[in-house]
């Protein structure tokens, strides 16, 4: 009864890591005498059950995806992005620049630097190679203002919400930008400092709070309340 990775190997979703006689434990799913990963996590076994520990806010790339992260090392023709994943984000100079490097005529620093946040779309994506990162369309670069707040990856679809009624909520009524990293990482952009810090509070709010019911109506009420303590009424 083979398990077929080591025990606490990190393992993705679809992974296989067990088959014959073993049987689908936490965090796991069984196709015919095959088991297989369900959540990104380590995998382990006890007698014959095969499960996975589920790695607590770990984000996994997705092509397609909007992430925001940081940029953590200048190297030649790219940088290496920290996204809040397994694996390291890497730009290329061509997705940023938009045309080949030309190491006399251009000077990364100017474009992007070490320790600068950027909002970025995955383009690629496999296992066996870090994701590859783009900032080419429109809405994408460095970020130059506002504030970046860090949430659990699997609270992002409760920060939106049902076809998008929480986020559209905390912009109308906050009256601030939001973008919402897939990876967990927001920024929050306001004409205010105190819309801003209101935006933040309500963001944390939900996130405490994502696994209970009524959350959009609450949410709605703290804004109410807050705005009416701080004067920003007519905001």
């Amino acid at each position: 009864m083979p398990f077929l990775v080591e025990r606490r190997q990190l393992v993705t979703p679809g992974d296989l890591i067990a088959e014959d006689d073993f049987n689908a434990g936490e965090n796991t799913y069984q196709e015919d005498k095959r088991i297989y990963a369900s959540r990104v996590g380590l995998a382990n076994f006890a007698g014959r059950n095969a499960y996975v520990v589920a790695v607590k806010g770990c984000y996994m790339p997705v092509v397609g995806d909007l992430v925001i992260g940081k940029v953590v090392e200048t190297r030649l023709g790219a940088w290496n992005v920290d996204i809040n994943a397994p694996y390291v984000g890497v730009l290329f100079t061509s997705e940023a620049f938009g045309r080949s490097f030309n190491s006399k005529r251009d000077e990364m620093t100017s474009m992007l630097d070490t320790g600068d946040l950027i909002v970025a779309k995955i383009i690629s994506f496999e296992r066996t190679r870090d994701p590859m990162l783009t900032i080419r369309e429109p809405g994408l670069g460095r970020i130059t203002r506002g504030h970046v707040i860090k949430i659990s990856p699997t609270k992002v679809p409760r920060l939106i919400g049902k076809k998008g009624s929480m986020i559209t909520l905390l912009k109308r009524e906050t009256s601030c930008q939001i973008m919402i990293g897939q990876n967990g990482y927001v920024l929050v952009s306001g004409a205010k400092p105190e819309l801003e810090a209101l935006a933040i509070l309500a963001i944390n709010t939900i996130e405490k709070n994502a696994h209970t019911t009524g959350l959009t109506d609450r949410i709605s009420e703290l804004i109410k309340n807050e705005k009416k303590e701080k004067g920003l009424d007519g905001t």
